[in-house]
Formats: C-alpha cells, structure tokens, sequence
C-alpha cells in the first residue's frame, strides 16, 4: 500500500481509500465488517462515510452506514488505526427528512450533525469533516454549466468559524470540501488564510475515465494549494467494470436496483464505456482495475475512493495498486477521451 500526505497535514492516507455508502441498505452489518477487515489487512488506513449515508438516502436508514462503523469501532477497538471521514449534508439533493430539510452550513445545523455523527460512530473525533456538497446553487452533481442564482447562502466566513469552533473543541482534526467549483475551493483557501482559520486539506469530487472535468479548473488548485482530490465513484457506479455491457443489469447491483442513479447511463456514456472496456480487454486487463490504477495515478488524487458490495469486488479493486498502465494503454485512453470527453460530467 502507499500512502500519501493530506494536504498540509502530518497525515498520511493510503491511496485507496474505503468507501462506505452500500453498508446498511446493499450491504448487512456483517458484510461492512468483513470489507473493513479485509482493508485494513490489505493496508488500507483511511475511511471515508457520511451522515446521509447509505445511498439513496432515506429516512428508514438515515445514519445506519455510521452506526455500522461505529459499532465496528466498539467490537474491534481499533479506532485510533483509521483515519476517519465523514460530511454534513447540504440542502436540497431530494433530502427532506435530514433536520426537516433545513439543511444550511450554519452553526445550528454542523454542531447537530457532527455531535450526532460523533455518538452513531461511537468516536470523540473524526478526523476528516467535509461539507458533503455546497448550501448554495453552482454546477455540481452532474451540472456542468454555471447558471448564476441570486439567493441568500451562509457566508463562507461564518462556515469556517464554525468548524474552526469544533476543531479547537477536539471533534474534528480537519476540515474537507466535497462536489466544490473552483471558485469555491479558492475562496475557502483564501478565506482560511485571511482569518487564521483551518485550511480545507482535500476535495472529494467524482473522477473516472466518463468524467474528467476536475483536470480543468481544479487540478492545479489541488497540487498548487495542496488541497488533494479525494476521487469518488472512479468505476462510475460500476459501468466501467463491464457488468453493465449490452444493456445486462445484473441482480443486486446499483442501477439495476436504484432507479436514482443515471448519472452514468446516458447513450453518450455507455458508447464510451464500451470503448474503454474494449481497450483493457484488448490489452488483457481488467477493466475495473484499468479505470482504478488510471485515477489513482493522477498527481493530484490523494486518495482513491473504492467501494464493493463484495469480498471478491473489494479483493478486485486492492489488486489495481498493483497495475501499472502501459504507455499504449494510456494512448488509448487519451484517445477515446480525445474523441468522446466527459460524457457523463
């Protein structure tokens, strides 16, 4: 396993990071253990959940991927051997059972929802908080272009207050963004400087072969200013593993269960996924393992968030720090990419 430095931080997170958004809804408690074992055996010493977990968010299973870790935490007496992130949501994004759906990066709402992560994870500190998406309207999620809102939003300032209370309190270590723009990241940075407050240490955002938009306005910010990728969903909801060739939904899996989730399955996406498919079979790869090595890679990707709803999927995606893509191989992926760019942004 190899480990890299979060942000300015003395802290060093492996290069795959566990994801944890299946357990409690795709995944039993069980199954969490045995995927949180098996890391952690393979090196792994870095965690990444969220208060809204698991996915899709429902009020039936609110906090459960949280309490599975915490009670991981209680029945294994490891917690000091993870480095452990979680988010606070934001408003919107379909969710109104989360503090009656008033969801602002205020006071009122981080303190709630970091003190009742805190109690579900069964930890007096997590070491990484992230705002799991921004209170205000820019382009994430999916939305590519910018279409400028007039509205009232918490100010950046008084955010960082706040989690700068909650790190001199001993609850968080650091702080994270997560699905920011650039001129979000920036004004963070800029902000935390000005006022001596903490200073964001990673963004999580989505990065796979289907959508490489963070190359464009975040990649410098994010090697420049030390604020590292921290990539989700880098098989794009599985399609690029191959299972989904040919229109197949196999039994179990995400978009054949979750009519939610179609971020990655417009025709445009699928004709390119079939592209990078064929390359790494043509190329004798595994086409999982080819989209993972290509993103942890990366020099601005600090960690690479993986998940598995299996033993034999999460044994998959440990091998792929093991693969070293050939210079034909990345010609290859640079040219699809040249051909068909971020078709599913």
């Amino acid at each position: 396993m190899e480990y890299h430095q979060l942000g300015r931080t003395d802290l060093k997170v492996s290069a795959l990071c566990l994801g944890s958004m299946t357990w409690g809804q795709q995944n039993t408690q069980d199954e969490a253990f045995a995927q949180l074992d098996r890391a952690r055996a393979a090196g792994i010493n870095f965690l990444d959940t969220a208060e809204m977990y698991p996915v899709p968010p429902r009020a039936e299973t609110y906090g459960r991927t949280e309490q599975i870790i915490g009670e991981y935490f209680r029945t294994r007496g490891n917690r000091a051997d993870w480095i452990l992130a979680s988010k606070v949501a934001g408003p919107g994004n379909g969710i109104s059972h989360i503090r009656d759906g008033q969801l602002r990066h205020d006071r009122r709402n981080i303190v709630a929802a970091l003190d009742a992560s805190l109690k579900r994870l069964q930890t007096d500190w997590i070491d990484l908080y992230q705002l799991h998406w921004p209170e205000r309207s820019t382009n994430f999620f999916g939305q590519l272009g910018y279409r400028h809102k007039e509205e009232s939003f918490t100010p950046l300032a008084e955010t960082l207050e706040v989690l700068s209370e909650q790190v001199k309190a001993g609850k968080i270590r650091h702080i994270g963004l997560s699905n920011e723009t650039p001129w979000g990241t920036m004004k963070f940075l800029e902000l935390s400087e000005q006022l001596g407050l903490p200073r964001p240490v990673s963004i999580q955002n989505p990065y796979n072969l289907l959508n490489r938009t963070f190359e464009v306005g975040l990649a410098e910010i994010a090697i420049r200013e030390q604020c590292g990728l921290l990539a989700y969903s880098p098989m794009a909801f599985g399609m690029l593993s191959g299972k989904y060739e040919n229109g197949a939904r196999p039994a179990n899996a995400r978009i054949t269960l979750f009519s939610r989730f179609t971020r990655y399955t417009n025709p445009q996406s699928q004709a390119a996924c079939s592209r990078y498919v064929a390359l790494a079979r043509e190329h004798g790869l595994d086409p999982a393992q080819m989209a993972l090595a290509f993103v942890t890679a990366q020099p601005f990707v600090t960690s690479n968030i993986i998940g598995a709803t299996s033993l034999e999927q999460l044994d998959s995606n440990l091998a792929s720090l093991d693969l070293e893509l050939s210079a034909e191989v990345l010609e290859g992926i640079e040219a699809i990419h040249r051909e068909q760019p971020n078709p599913a942004p």
